[in-house]
Order: C-alpha cells, then structure tokens, then sequence
C-alpha cells in the first residue's frame, strides 16, 4: 500500500481509458473530473446524451484538454447493454467504475425488464454490463462503488425485489450491498479462474451537496444551505468531490490489489482514501454466491460462466 499518495497530486494516467457509469452527476461526475485531469481518456456512460455534454463542458473548463467521450448507457435496460459496450469500439479498458445508481425512491418502480428498480438498476445493470466488458478489461480493474448504508442491512435472497414491505432506504441500502457482494464475489472468481483482471471495492463515506463545490451547469451549490448546513457538517461529512477520491485510487494506484475495500480515512466518513477491513455482511461468500447465481437467472448472463 503506497502510504504517500496524494489525492491532490495525481499520477499521470496518459494513454489509459476509464469508463464511469453515471459519470455525468454527483460523484461519477466528480471521479471523471478528477481521472480526465491525468490525462487519460475518461468515458462518462450517461442515458441522457444532453447531461453528458453539459458534464464534459465543466470538465473540460477546469480539464483544458481533457480526453473524454459518452457512452449511452441505460442499466435499467438489460437489452441494451451489450450493444452500449459494443458502442465503446475499443479493444481495451483500463478500469470500469461502476458507479451510477438510483436513490432511495419513496414508491416502488421497475426497470423495464420488470425489476425493482434500485435492485435492477445498481445491482443487476452493473452485472450484466460487467459480463460485456470483461473482454476489455485484460490486466485492468473493475471497481465498485458502494455503500456504508451496506453495513446495515441483509438481503432476502427469496425476495430480492423487495416485493414485500417496500421501504425506500432499507431498499437502497440492499441493492448497494448486493453490488458489494457481487465485486467480491467476482474476484474471487477471477483469481479461481487465472485471470489477470481484478475487482476492487469502494465506497465514498457520507456526502453532501451543501459541501459539494459548484460546477455549472451541472450543480450549482446555494449559498444559503452551504452556510446553514455545508459548514456544520463539514466537520463530520464531505462533499462529492472528496466522495470521490476513494474510487480514484482504486482506479489509478498500482499497490491497490483485487478484493480489497477503500473507503474514507476518518471514521469511514471523510477524508483521505485507505484501506479498510472487510466485514459486515459484505464479507459472507455463502450469501455472495447465492446471489451470483439468482443474477444470473434473472439478467439471462453470466461473467465468468
């Protein structure tokens, strides 16, 4: 583990390629920001081509430059996604973050294959699209973006789309813990099966948009609640732009090996990102591989059949 490196002093990226999922918004935004100021072409995956364009504009403001592209990427459209990774007509990934996702929404949806939506959308979107890029991601990285919120929660594995007593948050927290068991799970496949591809977690402590910095068009933060809330609670939480930092890491520093979690310094919530212990429910690969195999059933693929 490199115990020198400096969030603010990134290595040089040039000549590799990043995909970020929802890399348009909130903290993809912050992580394609931060990985296109390396040098590296950086590919926001986006539904809406509109919010693309105004995302790379603002990079590009700050980024003079700046290698980037859109990918159209609906992961709550399971049959969309292989002709998306088609889409990107590259031989080769050097990371894909998997961050997009639906919040806590207060009435149950569906994707449009029928799922819940949150599940279907942050868990199984990102299992499918991983089994399309796997291909691209020879000696690369698949990281996923996680949830403290996991910690918290189990999963129902015979009712994983929440059919039953739908609650907003509990509801989110469970599909962010089904991605966290997918990443490790994959890994551990990916070291069963010889492969040199690896998968690494993250996940980005407590964020606030009264802490994030503006960056217009994309978010413009108030004065007012920069003032009411932003300061308060800086002291135990922070903004989407540090959020971001964990998955940055993981993208760019060479030490971070597959299976390993990093997160926020500082109580799990801000600050510097490190590695931290894998526990809680996230580390049960009976559950893990239980699951691999209902998501398998309900997507119709399989990454490492």
């Amino acid at each position: 583990m490199n115990s020198a490196w400096d969030v603010r002093r990134l290595p040089s990226a040039e000549g590799k390629i990043f995909l970020v999922t929802g890399g348009n918004a909130g903290i993809g935004y912050f992580v394609s920001e931060q990985l296109a100021g390396t040098g590296a072409t950086v590919v926001l995956g986006s539904r809406d081509a509109g919010k693309a364009e105004a995302a790379m504009g603002a990079i590009r403001s700050r980024v003079p430059g700046a290698r980037l592209r859109h990918l159209q990427l609906d992961l709550a459209d399971l049959g969309s996604l292989k002709a998306s990774a088609d889409a990107l007509d590259m031989d080769r990934l050097d990371a894909v973050i998997l961050n997009a996702g639906v919040l806590a929404q207060n009435v149950r949806g569906e994707t449009k294959d029928g799922h819940e939506l949150m599940f279907g959308t942050n868990h199984l979107g990102h299992f499918a699209l991983v089994t399309y890029l796997l291909p691209l991601l020879a000696g690369g990285r698949v990281i996923t973006v996680g949830s403290i919120a996991a910690r918290y929660v189990r999963l129902d594995l015979d009712d994983l789309q929440t059919t039953r007593g739908y609650k907003p948050f509990p509801t989110y927290s469970r599909s962010k813990l089904a991605q966290m068991l997918f990443g490790f799970e994959l890994d551990r496949r990916l070291r069963a099966a010889g492969s040199t591809t690896s998968s690494v977690l993250t996940h980005p402590g407590g964020a606030l948009d009264s802490i994030t910095p503006s960056r217009p068009p994309v978010w413009v933060r108030s004065t007012r609640d920069a003032l009411l809330f932003g300061l308060p609670l800086s002291i135990f939480v922070q903004g989407k732009d540090h959020a971001a930092w964990p998955a940055v890491r993981a993208a760019l520093d060479p030490s971070i090996q597959g299976g390993q979690l990093l997160g926020p310094r500082t109580l799990g919530v801000r600050g510097q990102p490190r590695l931290e212990r894998v526990r809680h429910t996230i580390a049960d690969p009976a559950v893990a591989a239980r699951l691999w195999t209902a998501s398998t059933t309900l997507t119709g693929v399989d990454p490492l059949p």
